[in-house]
């Protein structure tokens, strides 16, 4: 009686044993299956949004066409460092790098830092002297901007990232398709002879689309300048970050994905970016700490010859120092946003 009790009981562990391993296999191939759905859902609609345009052809091949000439080598320290660009591509013209900021992911200690460098800085660029730090992209690449970015600042990057402004579009809505609640903080209106901007905001508190996010976040026409747009540049990437780690953007992440894969350049592989967004969603940074480079205190504006033109003139020295302290942690960060 006890031994037909006690095989009894062992059915019942194995059946419940076999049930959990079922249930469990079950939720790993419908996740498989929601992840692969989603992201081709997102490369689809990348086409369709892309069919016809100018950078269809795009779609064709996504490998990085600077992969090859980029040398940047893994930090010592073992933090991940980025050269993050925003990038306007006006058909066959030569791209020009509008936002460049320095990312730094600590995956250690849970901690990430941007450090916007202002495009109009003057620096040496290797091979063709001082000039505004931007005009290293359209010289060379990612790979003078690296350079010119390690002479000059003494930090070392490992990958490159680079987003064509249509992408950020891409990411914007999306993430949040209803758009993103922002507190506009002046009217802005200003339209560019490309017609590649055409911005009317009011000031207040309202959610902004796609399109209407990349117009914030790059408009200058006002007393701050470079230094506002960098600020509203910093600040729509900490809200878009909250919307990446909430529970609907995780949900959104595979068809992001696909949909924004046309639109990035990186020499990131997908097992290393698969890693680093697992690390970061299943761990999120509660805060993304700022700078901007050169500080306000250490800049001059200066003319110079044509065809450089206006220029951020600084004490070298005390830049390289601010953006070591800054990314190394040793500055108090008072002074930066969080």
């Amino acid at each position: 009686m006890a031994v037909s009790r006690k095989s009894r009981k062992s059915r019942k562990k194995r059946r419940r044993r076999k049930l959990f391993l079922f249930l469990l296999i079950l939720f790993f191939l419908l996740a498989i299956g929601y992840t692969g759905y989603e992201y081709i859902a997102g490369k689809n609609e990348a086409k369709s949004n892309l069919s016809g345009s100018d950078d269809a052809s795009s779609l064709k091949d996504t490998t990085s066409k600077y992969k090859d000439d980029f040398k940047g080598a893994k930090g010592e320290d073992g933090k991940v460092r980025v050269l993050l660009l925003g990038v306007d591509q006006r058909g066959n013209e030569i791209p020009r790098s509008d936002t460049i900021i320095i990312a730094q992911y600590d995956t250690k200690n849970n901690t990430a830092k941007m450090a916007s460098i202002m495009r109009d800085t003057y620096v040496d660029i290797p091979g063709h002297g001082y000039n505004k730090i931007n005009a290293a992209f359209a010289f060379g690449g990612p790979e003078l901007l690296r350079q010119t970015i390690s002479k000059n600042f003494g930090v070392d990057l490992e990958y490159y990232s680079i987003v064509d402004f249509n992408g950020f579009v891409q990411i914007a809505n999306t993430l949040a398709p209803n758009g993103l609640t922002v507190n506009v903080e002046e009217d802005m209106k200003y339209k560019d002879g490309a017609g590649t901007i055409d911005l009317d905001l009011k000031k207040g508190k309202q959610k902004l689309d796609g399109e209407e996010l990349l117009g914030y976040a790059r408009f200058r026409h006002d007393s701050q300048g470079d230094f506002g747009r960098v600020e509203r540049q910093q600040k729509v990437i900490k809200l878009l970050k909250d919307e990446l780690i909430s529970f609907n953007g995780i949900l959104k992440a595979p068809r992001l994905i696909g949909n924004i894969q046309p639109y990035v350049d990186t020499n990131m592989g997908k097992g290393k970016i698969i890693s680093l967004a697992k690390d970061f969603l299943l761990n999120p940074v509660d805060d993304i700490q700022t700078t901007k480079i050169p500080e306000e205190d250490n800049i001059q504006n200066v003319r110079k010859p044509y065809p450089i033109g206006l220029v951020l003139s600084h004490n070298e020295q005390q830049t390289r120092e601010d953006i070591q302290n800054f990314l190394n942690g040793t500055k108090d960060d008072s002074n930066t946003s969080n």
